[in-house]
């Protein structure tokens, strides 16, 4: 399963105890309050294979096993977010993921007498380092997307998506990289709001 290759869902029972554990373990996260910020922080890193430091998820989140995703430092995910973790999943450094965000490593065979048969597979997601991803995209099997990428919301990334870059749509592709006139228009921004902030002090 965890290789690309064709499996039979549920009858392993390795992967069987895992995907109980994650059950558990997100039904718990789910049920628990903005009051109990401590104990959800200890059940995600119970549940992924590795959780960073500095990381948040708000619930509700639902996984398949969660031990085959990894998860860098910084790391927000907002509501209702999906992983599919058939595959590893690999998330850098402060990335972000908007509401509603499904990553989903898990596909089915096309010919439709092989998946009538239970048949599965799962290809690998890795996500870069400084990624914004816009709520309501949906990564689909195999995709890696590298650094400092903003993905647009509603996007359905069906291919790699390379560094620099904003990229959007169904399928998403990219848009334009992302520039120093970017990094310059958002350094005043922020100039602006730490002198007002100032003046107000």
């Amino acid at each position: 399963m965890l290789n690309g290759k064709l499996y039979r869902a549920g009858i392993d029972p390795i992967a069987c105890e895992r995907s109980d554990r994650a059950k558990v373990l997100t039904r718990q996260f789910n049920e628990s309050t903005e009051f109990d910020r401590e104990f959800q922080t200890q059940l995600l890193q119970k549940l992924f294979k590795s959780y960073g430091e500095h990381a948040y998820i708000r619930p509700p989140f639902h996984t398949d096993y969660g031990a085959h995703t990894t998860i860098g430092a910084n790391f927000y995910a907002n509501y209702d977010c999906i992983f599919l973790d058939i595959a590893p999943i690999t998330i850098g450094d402060n990335v972000l993921l908007g509401p509603r965000v499904g990553l989903y490593t898990a596909g089915h065979p096309l010919d439709a007498a092989i998946r009538s048969e239970g048949l599965e597979y799962g290809y690998p997601i890795t996500i870069g380092n400084d990624v914004w991803i816009g709520g309501n995209t949906v990564v689909n099997p195999g995709v890696a997307i590298g650094n400092n990428v903003v993905i647009g919301s509603g996007s359905v990334v069906t291919k790699n998506i390379p560094d620099n870059v904003i990229a959007v749509g169904n399928p998403c592709h990219v848009l334009r990289p992302i520039t120093e006139d970017d990094r310059a228009y958002w350094q005043a921004q922020k100039d602006l709001y730490e002198a007002e902030n100032e003046s107000q002090d």
